[in-house]
């Protein structure tokens, strides 16, 4: 039957009674067709001039599919067709043209307000013409419905995938959780920004922001849960816009947490990456106890910061000088004299050189994850037991490290890589004994393996050592500072004891001489 064949050519007069039989073709006063009030674009159709355009030159090409709820005398559209219809009706005001007047619809009977809205949705999927904040809210009032409709409080995102699916409408419930953060976090916050599209992507970044930025906040004890969320709202408000950029938020709420906890920017930073990338982080603040729980080589140095006066170098600033910041990690540095600087102390037994190396090792093992794990890096460095200087990399930095940096954080982490390379000696110890506490997939195996140096430098930015004092040094917060001394002077005892009482480090037997 052809769409000629199919339509009345006078309108059924529903007001006496008479109604059209489902799937019949009729012709209905384009006044009373309305549009979908749940009509699940928000935003109008970049599309909407063009087909103004060709509808006022050709008409239309498809029929309007409309719906009547039982108890009202006008129509509904029951799938898609709401820019065609305001098209139509502002053609007629236009031009009064009777073309324009009278509309081809296609009736389907009135089932449930949720039908409808899932028609709308499907119609507008197949056209992909739907931004996401607008699926999103449609979804959820497609939810509403049906709670309703099903007499239920809430229904859970499983059970809504599996009602949708069976409405043709398929959506995850991964999806569907992404669309609820949507709406009723971001919407609220960001309504720019999301009208103007942002996606997926885009969102699944906020939300990974937020959460990294809650575990900072919670970890150093910035207020409860509540206190964040009304800094995270405020911040996504000042920064909502249509040209949105997830850099400026990251920065404001790094800054926001530096400020509230007294830190350094640059940890804040590292904490984050390490958050972003899954990684556990863990920080000594620069605050009065950032030494507390140091290992002391003797293990009761009287000086230890939880027995500090208040009138302590460390208590006057929350500044400990660096002298005494290596003698909390190390053990009281000596006073050094003469060209040499060396430690003159009379040499030790290999037993108890042995012994006392195993303790620095440890101390040494320590001093290199601090530093490494506020600086994005605590997955890279294992301890070392009775071998070595007490500790290895086990790889280069991570890419989801490293990508994400700016050019100044990436020199920064770099050079540190390098300088922990330095200190575990991972590039002159013996081969086939770090081989074995490496993954054979790591970058770092297949380095030493082919002994390629060459897949190290194109792993970890390598920085002309003429800039190691302004890409690292200055850089380094007070804290970190104080720790890569600390870890140096271990170096240096370590090395010093061991050649002096012929004790071997790399070895599977150690006090041999």
């Amino acid at each position: 039957m052809t769409l000629s064949d199919s339509v009345v050519e006078k309108p059924v007069d529903e007001s006496a009674g008479a109604s059209i039989p489902p799937g019949f073709i009729t012709r209905v006063e384009v006044m009373r067709i309305q549009s979908y009030m749940r009509n699940p674009r928000r935003q109008e159709n970049p599309e909407y001039d063009r087909i103004k355009a060709s509808i006022r030159v050709e008409g239309l090409d498809q029929p309007l599919v409309v719906t009547q709820q039982p108890g009202q005398v006008d129509y509904v559209l029951q799938a898609g067709g709401n820019t065609r219809l305001r098209i139509l009706k502002e053609l007629y005001q236009e031009t009064g043209a009777e073309c324009f007047f009278w509309v081809n619809c296609l009736f389907k009977p009135w089932t449930q307000e949720s039908n409808l809205l899932f028609a709308h949705l499907r119609e507008n999927e197949l056209r992909g013409s739907l931004s996401f904040i607008d699926k999103a809210h449609a979804v959820f009032e497609a939810k509403a419905l049906l709670e309703a409709e099903m007499s239920v409080e809430a229904l859970s995102q499983r059970h809504l995938e599996t009602l949708f699916q069976e409405r043709g409408f398929s959506l995850s419930h991964g999806m569907i959780s992404k669309m609820g953060y949507a709406v009723h976090t971001l919407w609220p916050v960001m309504p720019c920004a999301l009208n103007a599209g942002l996606g997926r992507p885009q969102i699944e970044k906020i939300r990974s922001l937020e959460r990294a930025t809650l575990q900072i906040w919670q970890r150093r004890n910035l207020g409860d849960k509540s206190s964040f969320e009304t800094v995270f709202a405020e911040l996504c408000r000042r920064h909502d816009s249509a040209d949105w950029d997830i850099q400026p938020l990251r920065g404001a709420l790094e800054n926001e947490a530096a400020e509230e906890s007294e830190q350094s920017i640059q940890v804040i930073r590292l904490e984050m990456e390490a958050y972003l990338a899954g990684n556990s982080f863990v920080a000594i603040d620069t605050q009065a106890d950032e030494f507390e729980g140091a290992p002391l080589v003797d293990g009761g140095n009287e000086e230890s910061p939880s027995n500090l006066s208040d009138s302590s170098p460390l208590n006057e600033g929350n500044e400990l000088p660096v002298s005494k910041a290596i003698g909390h990690v190390v053990g009281e540095v000596p006073e050094l004299s003469g060209d040499t600087k060396e430690d003159l102390s009379p040499p030790l037994s290999n037993h108890k050189a042995s012994q006392d190396i195993d303790t620095l090792r440890t101390q040494m093992w320590e001093c290199a994850l601090a530093l490494a794990e506020r600086n994005g890096m605590g997955d890279r460095v294992i301890p070392l037991a009775g071998q070595g200087l007490g500790f290895l990399l086990c790889d280069v930095p991570s890419a989801e490290l490293t990508e994400t940096l700016d050019e100044e954080l990436l020199g920064q982490v770099s050079s540190l890589w390098w300088q922990l390379a330095a200190c575990s000696e991972i590039t002159v110890a013996p081969v086939e004994i770090l081989l074995a506490y490496l993954k054979e997939d790591s970058v770092l195996y297949k380095a030493l393996a082919t002994q390629d140096a060459g897949l190290l430098f194109e792993s970890v930015w390598t920085l002309d050592p003429g800039h190691i004092g302004s890409q690292l040094w200055q850089q380094l917060s007070d804290t970190d500072w104080q720790q890569l001394l600390a870890m140096m002077a271990l170096y240096r005892r370590i090395k010093r004891l061991a050649q002096e009482t012929g004790t071997t480090l790399w070895g599977s037997s150690e006090g041999d001489s």
